[in-house]
């Protein structure tokens, strides 16, 4: 069984009929959270945290952290069956139809290979459509809860104005060392020595770009380090600020460190202010694989890459793989997803798009919609009415307030939720 068809038939026992030996350990509404669902949630962010390098809280402690996500999970599914819009039957068939394409199966394979696995096809059509209602549901109710006002678009074009004449336009490139989240100290101190080691060649006199092809970590190595020329106010404040005062051809003569690692920054160009009523607008494509309870981010991560590796070798189509493999509604269309303006997509999906060259296919992505994998396949500059300016603004200003808004809607379930958790050995 591949990894996919493995992760979806464990997480449609997330409504489990409990077995001889097994108990409930929550009931949460009209649903349970048995003891082995903790059992394996635990072991899972045990898996998860040794991945990251991270010490290990204590078992109870970590069990304590299954059970509530394990309760968040369920508050979410039961909230959405009541008050989600109903998934009908074509097209949750297109959905299973495509989980089976996806592992190379025929539907009367897959039916055989859940079996086999103990899960019962009924459960895994119902996980699917829980899944699904929930994703909208949480949209829905997120989205309505977020309010943006006249004032803050004033403010947020006003402060957009500001950089653009202040910053122009900044081709950077970039030496990125990476540094795994919850490094320990021995790591850190590996990876500044690996960094500080390559700024010492640059500034011996070796070339950036060959520096860059040698040691960087990012998808713009093969470019020597180039990010690409693009509005100030579109890279990221620490960048702008560590390279202000820089010429053209300069290199930052400190490291950068940031929540990624650490930063070797040249200047490559810099151009007078761009025009906040000229916009650049991305025509892209991408593939997009959803998470489930028990596919992690860093599974589907290793299967785009994987993705990446036979489209880039010439062994697969981009556009096949994402007919065949992407979970949205551009999977049709081989992933297209038309031309797009700045805060078109959320600010994950942007970012890496906006790095990459024309052709090029981003690594894998996290977002809140899944992991994508982005490839742009053209770039224009169109003049933008003061309309939609404004809606620009107000969609980016919507994505900031997002989480917090996320947030407080899932506090709020979990407060008005029927909870019950009950006494068990461990």
């Amino acid at each position: 069984m591949t990894l996919a068809l493995a992760a979806l038939s464990a997480s449609a026992q997330s409504a489990p009929t409990l077995q001889p030996g097994d108990y409930i350990a929550a009931v949460v509404n009209q649903d349970v959270v048995a003891a082995s669902e903790v059992i394996q949630r635990t072991e899972r962010l045990r898996q998860e945290a040794r991945q990251r390098g991270e010490v290990m809280p204590e078992t109870a402690g970590l069990r304590k952290q299954a059970l509530e996500a394990l309760i968040e999970d369920r508050v979410l599914v039961t909230y959405a069956r009541e008050n989600g819009a109903r998934i009908d039957e074509a097209e949750l068939d297109r959905v299973v139809a495509n989980v089976a394409a996806q592992n190379k199966l025929t539907m009367a394979q897959l039916r055989e290979r859940l079996k086999a696995d103990g899960t019962d096809y009924k459960s895994f059509r119902e996980n699917l459509r829980d899944q699904m209602m929930t994703e909208r549901v949480r949209e829905r109710e997120v989205q309505g809860r977020i309010k943006v006002t006249d004032a803050e678009i004033d403010e947020f074009l006003d402060k957009r104005r500001a950089a653009l004449e202040q910053g122009g336009q900044i081709n950077l490139a970039q030496v990125l060392v990476p540094v795994p989240e919850g490094a320990t100290e021995a790591i850190v101190a590996e990876r500044r020595a690996r960094a500080e080691g390559a700024l010492a060649r640059i500034k011996d006199g070796e070339d950036f770009a060959r520096v860059a092809r040698e040691i960087s970590e990012d998808g713009n190595k093969a470019r020597g380090g180039e990010i690409g020329l693009r509005p100030a106010d579109r890279l990221p404040d620490i960048f702008v600020n560590a390279v202000k005062g820089l010429k053209t051809g300069e290199v930052a003569p400190q490291l950068l460190r940031s929540g990624a690692g650490f930063h070797i920054l040249k200047v490559v160009e810099r151009q007078g202010a761009a025009s906040l009523t000229q916009s650049t607008q991305t025509h892209a494509r991408h593939i997009l694989l959803r998470p489930s309870a028990q596919l992690t981010a860093e599974v589907a991560a290793r299967r785009l890459a994987e993705y990446k590796r036979q489209i880039e070798t010439g062994k697969a189509k981009f556009e096949q793989i994402a007919r065949d493999n992407s979970e949205d509604g551009s999977a049709p269309e081989g992933g297209d997803l038309g031309w797009m303006g700045a805060g078109g997509f959320v600010p994950e999906f942007e970012e890496a798009m906006n790095a990459l060259p024309l052709n090029g296919i981003s690594g894998p992505v996290v977002s809140r919609f899944g992991v994508h994998l982005i490839q742009v396949l053209e770039r224009r500059t169109v003049e933008v009415e003061l309309k939609q300016l404004r809606d620009q603004a107000r969609g980016a200003l919507r994505e900031q307030k997002y989480d917090e808004a996320y947030q407080e809607w899932v506090k709020d379930l979990r407060n008005k939720a029927f909870v019950e958790v009950r006494e068990w050995l461990d």
